[in-house]
């Protein structure tokens, strides 16, 4: 397998030679964020700048890639995860140089393989994402298959030997770099006229024993239902539901079954959208690591910005929210401008005990390549972790 990445990195290098077409891969973005946390004396204050930069080259149906990462922190008052005491709150940013993806694909009508280091993103990445929110992002070693034999249907297979994770090539201990196992993804879509149907298994295998003693591996499987329902020009009507079942799989000793299930609708009228949903992450017998876990999914987008729930408690969670937003295709000098809040009530799913409730803004637009976003999140805690604010200033640009 690693003998597959070394060529799909060759090929990306020499492809240039005798390829039909070449093209740049270029992207950079600096994020200031500031995190305030109680229980913590300090703040954390991080200035850290990621680039990113390639080339990818395409022949007939044969394109390959290589794309390598920088991360630097110009400011550095933050506990990076890996360096240091945790005296101040964790930014999960660490300085980082790195080979991003390395892959060669053939794509004819009807099918797609990839192989190589690369990206994977399957539906709204609860399950299986990219992490693209972090400077260093996740990414997989991994053979992936993509057959659509008729319109509408869809088979996705990857089959991934190792995750590239967040914390870069100096990764250690419970944070390693990659954490290598036997990973299998599998989803069936079909596009019926209600929305997409998916019918999806993955089987993660954490396959170190310094990750949690084998106990983030597991399988799951589940159906999800995403649409869309235009009444007019001006309005429209957005909706998902999906539901799962867990329990352990490879080395993981422990023994447990569990659910999940989420429910979203949003409304959006001439700009202004309304929305709403309740997830459910749920609990066994309470044990540490026996609720419904989501170890390579981008928790981020999930459960609040304040990243309290990456790790699912041993009771599960309950997190009712809602949300408001409006949009518009320009305004001023900017183009794409968003505008959004949104509100989350946390509880256990295992004896109902209120954990927090937190309160997210967003604001964003774009200044020619440049998307400028300003983020800010506020968990209050009850009965679970402890008070903390975010705040992020970001400026992303792509070639």
């Amino acid at each position: 397998m690693k003998s597959m990445l070394l060529t799909a990195a060759g090929l990306a290098v020499a492809g240039p030679a005798c390829a039909q077409e070449i093209k740049p891969l270029a992207e950079a973005r600096l994020r200031y964020e500031h995190v305030e946390q109680d229980g913590l004396a300090q703040d954390a204050e991080a200035l850290t700048v990621r680039v990113r930069a390639g080339v990818q080259a395409a022949t007939g149906p044969w394109t390959a890639l290589i794309e390598a990462q920088g991360t630097m922190a110009v400011v550095d008052d933050y506990y990076d995860g890996l360096h240091g005491a945790a005296t101040r709150p964790l930014v999960a940013d660490p300085e980082n140089v790195a080979l991003y993806r390395a892959q060669l694909q053939y794509k004819a009508r009807g099918v797609a393989v990839t192989a190589g280091r690369q990206r994977i993103a399957l539906d709204d990445e609860r399950f299986v994402g990219n992490v693209a929110f972090r400077q260093n992002a996740q990414t997989f070693d991994a053979v992936r298959v993509e057959l659509t034999p008729v319109k509408g249907f869809k088979a996705d297979v990857s089959y991934a030997w190792s995750a590239r994770t967040i914390w870069g090539v100096e990764g250690n201990a419970a944070r390693q770099a990659a954490v290598g196992g036997d990973n299998v993804f599998a989803n069936l879509s079909w596009a019926s006229p209600a929305g997409t149907l998916t019918g999806f298994a993955y089987l993660v295998d954490q396959d170190e024993a310094s990750v949690q003693g084998y106990r983030l591996s597991s399988q799951s499987y589940g159906v999800r239902l995403a649409g869309a329902q235009k009444f007019s020009a001006a309005a429209k009507l957005s909706y998902q539901a999906s539901y799962a079942r867990q329990s352990e799989y490879g080395g993981n000793p422990n023994d447990y079954r569990t659910g999940y299930y989420l429910l979203d609708a949003g409304l959006e009228v001439s700009g202004f959208k309304l929305g709403g949903g309740y997830e459910v992450l749920g609990a066994d017998a309470g044990a540490a690591l026996t609720s419904f876990q989501f170890p390579l999914g981008t928790n981020f987008k999930f459960q609040g910005w304040a990243d309290k729930f990456l790790t699912t408690p041993p009771d599960g969670v309950r997190d009712l929210y809602g949300s408001i937003g409006w949009g518009t295709k320009a305004l001023g000098p900017f183009s794409g401008v968003s505008l959004q809040a949104a509100y989350h009530r946390f509880e256990s799913d295992r004896l109902v005990r209120h954990y927090g409730d937190e309160i997210d803004l967003l604001a964003s637009g774009k200044l020619g390549k440049t998307t400028v976003s300003l983020r800010y999140a506020d968990y209050s805690a009850d009965r679970f972790a402890t008070d903390t604010r975010k705040l992020w200033l970001q400026l992303d640009w792509n070639l």
